[in-house]
């Protein structure tokens, strides 16, 4: 409390009220203490107005003693007239918190009627209200820092679960754990300590987990080894436990004059156990479904003369299989059928439609494999009868060895891209029509290209080529663009390299590719016209 509150409190009584120091200088006074003795005002020195300094030095230091008034007597100077005999009562200051201590002092002119029980009573009464309100003013301030220290460790809180909650996998779930739980908890470092084969219990001998930036612990690699080392004496492993099942620690490393707090680290472990166990879960449906859609897709046979590689990617964070699709037909000695399609959707409906449109294909590719626009309205009314309301892209074409011919045609599927052997490229993007499913007795066109000698094709799903929120424009650009960094490579290698040569973005859809590579081992017939064909992207 300072001065500012004595004036309020002091001002309206009518006894003179003032407060000086040990060593005698007067710090306030209220306006009865002026009537009283003149000279008695703020920054005075109380010894130099007194007659007897001495006897009320003494007194000063008596009252510094005191916690309850004590009587006094002292006589002082006034200018205005004769010396003042004064009746006073002082105390310690206990509210006053300056440097130097100070005593609070009640004074009545011996000449007016002695009061002395009601200024005692006076007296007491106003040190109750100077330390209730001292008390009060700390009490508040105390309350205040509690309130900003629990807002502020619930905002750290709030931070780790909007992390966690928004971690879809193991990595996700370590990285949140790594950047928010040390605030969340107090604490200078925290470190995951895992059972990974319980995390994920489906993870066979040769599986393992991908490397996240900030790596956990794996206790199931340590078990055979050493055991883990001690924490030290400022860290503390709290268990990671949920649904009956110990996923292994957290090991939480404190500042060395921290406090933990048990309960709070506690709850927190709770709140990481659950990340855990969902990110888990997540990972062995993960690893299921892909498992799923590389069991439907076929083994490619090998043809002579040709080189064939295909790929499949699952997209990121996608849990369903898809409906992602390619093929290589053996039609007869000399013409090589390939297909690549794409139904609409992800789940085991769609993965379902696509093994079987797989499979019908390849019984319509043994009747009409040579006559690509044929075996689209086959297929057109197969999904229709069978798969009503569902729709397919996709995209048939018809090699032909001994004329190095191509006949293809495409059912709402983004164009092949044909690679030179100088890097160029293009888009076949002649006979289009619409997706297989919707538009029953659909007329498909074919067109037909030469394929240059040390070419190379590929046949695409769009999950190589869309993002959200991108023209698709800018994908065929994009792939154009790698594409011509392939030259040199064989089927493998460009196919590995174009299956992953774009960033993963906000959920990209799942990605299939079949490249066929066209060495010059048979010479183009002399005479067969090489068709221009639509240019790619620039």
């Amino acid at each position: 409390m300072d001065l500012s509150v004595f004036h309020a409190v002091a001002r309206p009584l009518p006894h003179a009220v003032m407060v000086c120091t040990a060593s005698g200088r007067i710090l306030a006074a209220n306006a009865a203490t002026h009537r009283t003795v003149d000279g008695m005002r703020p920054g005075a020195q109380l010894l130099e107005l007194v007659t007897d300094a001495d006897e009320v030095a003494g007194r000063l230091r008596q009252w510094l003693r005191s916690g309850s008034p004590l009587p006094g007597v002292m006589t002082v100077r006034d200018g205005k007239g004769p010396p003042v005999r004064l009746r006073c009562h002082g105390a310690r200051a206990a509210w006053w918190r300056g440097e130097e201590p100070a005593v609070q002092i009640h004074l009545v002119r011996l000449d007016v009627s002695d009061r002395f029980v009601a200024l005692s009573q006076r007296v007491s009464l106003m040190d109750r209200q100077l330390a209730y309100r001292h008390a009060i003013a700390e009490e508040r301030d105390r309350l205040l820092r509690t309130e900003t220290a629990a807002r502020a460790r619930m905002q750290r809180l709030y931070r780790l679960t909007a992390a966690l909650a928004a971690s879809g996998n193991l990595t996700d779930v370590c990285d949140a754990v790594h950047r928010c739980a040390p605030a969340a908890l107090d604490a200078v470092e925290v470190t995951l300590e895992l059972h990974v084969r319980r995390v994920v219990p489906s993870l066979g001998p040769t599986d393992t987990l991908p490397n996240p930036a900030t790596p956990w612990i794996d206790l199931d690699e340590r078990s055979g080894a050493s055991p883990r080392a001690p924490l030290p004496a400022t860290a503390r492993r709290v268990p990671l436990e949920t649904e009956g099942i110990h996923l292994g620690s957290l090991a939480v490393h404190y500042a060395p004059d921290a406090e933990p707090d048990v309960e709070h680290s506690v709850a927190i472990a709770q709140q990481v156990a659950q990340a855990v166990r969902r990110a888990g879960l997540f990972e062995h449906e993960h690893r299921l479904a892909e498992r799923l859609q590389r069991s439907l897709l076929p083994r490619l046979p090998h043809v002579p003369d040709l080189d064939i590689a295909s790929g499949y990617a699952p997209g990121t964070h996608m849990v369903d299989v898809g409906g992602d699709w390619y093929d290589v037909h053996l039609l007869d000695d000399d013409t090589v059928g390939f297909t690549i399609g794409d139904v609409a959707g992800h789940g085991i409906a769609e993965a379902t439609a696509m093994a079987q449109i797989n499979t019908v294909l390849r019984s319509i590719a043994r009747r009409h494999g040579e006559h690509p626009p044929t075996i689209m309205a086959e297929l057109n009314d197969f999904l229709g009868t069978y798969h009503e309301g569902r729709m397919a892209t996709a995209c048939y074409a018809a090699y032909h060895r001994p004329t190095r011919t191509l006949r293809y045609t495409k059912a709402g599927h983004p164009p092949p891209l044909l690679i030179g052997a100088d890097g160029t490229t293009r888009y076949l993007e002649g006979a289009l029509a619409p997706p297989l499913g919707p538009v029953p007795y659909t007329e498909y066109p074919q067109a037909e290209i030469t394929i240059p000698a040390d070419a190379t094709l590929l046949f695409y799903t769009d999950g190589l080529i869309e993002r959200r929120g991108e023209s698709l424009d800018v994908g065929l650009e994009r792939l154009a663009r790698a594409a011509r960094t392939t030259a040199g490579l064989d089927a493998r290698g460009t196919c590995d390299l174009l299956l992953h040569q774009q960033h993963d973005s906000d959920m990209p859809d799942d990605r299939a590719l079949l490249t066929v590579r066209f060495p010059s081992g048979i010479p183009v017939p002399p005479g067969i016209p090489v068709p221009p064909g639509p240019p790619g992207p620039a």
